[in-house]
């Protein structure tokens, strides 16, 4: 018995943004201590943060297309191996 749990687009946009936010406010720490210029580290975190979440997006949804295991599923594979 395999049902396929989806989460659902907005799921996957509100994840991306809130992990965005965060990692993209850690780039920007990084670039600023790197460079020492505002304005670059500025520049940096901005680029960073629509390219990786467009890729994070993406691999959210791919990932739906990989079946999901029940609980019943995975102790039937337990007591098989």
């Amino acid at each position: 018995m395999n049902t396929r749990l989806k989460e659902s687009r907005r799921r996957s946009v509100l994840k991306g943004l809130t992990w965005r936010c965060l990692a993209t406010a850690t780039t920007y720490l990084i670039a600023l201590l790197w460079t020492g210029e505002v304005s670059t580290a500025g520049k940096i975190a901005f680029a960073e943060f629509f390219i990786k979440f467009g890729v994070y997006y993406l691999h959210e949804r791919a990932w739906q297309w990989t079946p999901r295991s029940s609980k019943s599923d995975d102790s039937q594979a337990e007591q098989v191996a």
